[in-house]
């Protein structure tokens, strides 16, 4: 009955393994993912950065997209 239950153990410790494998492999995963969004989050903050610059050097402050006519008027 020993070994029965030390097989039974040791099968388990080899799921317990390729579990904590694929665990680790998802996390990696994930780091480069969030790593990633986190680059375009900075680069996307740099453009809108530029783009106020851009209005606000245009016509000396701010405007509302309301006090723009289309083209076609």
């Amino acid at each position: 009955m020993q070994s029965h239950d030390e097989s039974d153990l040791q099968r388990r410790m080899t799921e317990l393994e390729i579990k904590a494998g694929y665990a680790e492999d998802l996390l990696d995963t994930l780091n480069a993912m969030v790593a990633r969004q986190q680059e375009a989050i900075e680069m996307l903050v740099r453009e809108l950065s530029k783009l106020r610059d851009q209005q606000g050097s245009a016509d000396g402050g701010p405007r509302s997209l309301r006090d723009e006519l289309p083209p076609h008027y």
